[in-house]
């Protein structure tokens, strides 16, 4: 068996792989998947030396412990976290140089919920529709790490990047999501809306990588009945029968029947993936572009 491989010795609570997911499936029911933090992830391949396209590991909450069979550069960041090698403490946000059988332990998330792990290489899992990431809804791409997971590694790419610093926003104290909205606001009251955009909502623990789940103010409709199903996007806000509002993630249903009041920018989604439960939220309309 190769040497450029990782074996995994501690899993954590979910630790899964994942690259930039595989978009443009949608027609075929398949979510877009990837990492949930973008810049994140995006930023561990940087320190490791890899190409934005390589796939890392996102851990949840407890982190992970694993092995490399060779000398390997790894870089930890998103969630901050204590990181060790053979138990000695090393850098976190910086590349670090792992020896051959040596063990790579990151620690349980200080604040946030998720954190990236790249490895020099970048984990060589099977592609599924061209892309290595871990889908939990659809089942696609390599199951969740288990102890005792080997995990392939590519040959790496080139040096890794030579930074003093990485800046990265800490995970945040109050979610604030920006949302136009629509495209079914109007199956709501004009005061359910009103409450939307102006009253408090919290991170539920219910949360996933599917969705963002919030607990507040329940949304009430204008209209009874149902939908039919229509197409979902990344951050759409769906409302259920209990009228607490769902962010749609990056494993989330590329349809749906329940009405969607609203759709958050992008650019904040990143942030959705580190608040923690009870995590203040707050959705702020801005205008259609």
């Amino acid at each position: 068996m190769t040497d450029r491989a990782l074996a995994v010795v501690r899993a954590g609570a979910l630790t899964t792989v994942q690259d930039l997911g595989r978009p443009g499936h949608a027609h075929l029911g398949v979510p877009r998947s990837g990492a949930l933090d973008r810049p994140a992830a995006d930023l561990v391949n940087r320190l490791a030396g890899n190409p934005p396209a390589a796939a890392v590991l996102e851990t949840t909450l407890s982190g992970c412990a694993v092995r490399p069979r060779s000398t390997v550069t790894v870089a930890v960041a998103g969630a901050p976290c204590r990181v060790t090698v053979d138990g000695r403490p090393v850098a976190w946000g910086a590349p670090v140089r792992v020896p051959a059988g040596a063990l790579l332990d990151v620690g349980p998330a200080v604040s946030g919920v998720r954190s990236y792990v790249g490895v020099s290489g970048g984990i060589a899992v099977e592609r599924v529709l061209g892309s290595r990431s871990t889908d939990l809804l659809s089942g696609l791409g390599p199951p969740p790490l288990t102890n005792g997971t080997v995990l392939p590694l590519g040959r790496p790419a080139g040096a890794y990047a030579c930074v003093d610093v990485a800046p990265q926003p800490a995970p945040p104290a109050e979610l604030v999501l920006r949302v136009t909205l629509g495209p079914r606001d109007g199956w709501f009251t004009p005061e359910a809306v009103r409450a939307f955009v102006s009253r408090p909502y919290r991170v539920s623990p219910a949360s996933n990588r599917i969705g963002l789940r919030t607990e507040g103010p329940a949304l009430e409709r204008a209209r009874p009945g149902e939908l039919p199903s229509e197409g979902m996007v990344l951050g759409a806000v769906q409302v259920p029968p209990d009228g607490g509002p769902v962010v749609f993630l990056a494993d989330h249903p590329t349809t749906g029947g329940y009405p969607v009041i609203a759709v958050v920018r992008a650019a904040d989604l990143p942030a959705a993936a580190q608040a923690v439960p009870g995590t203040p939220v707050r959705f702020v309309a801005v205008r259609r572009r």
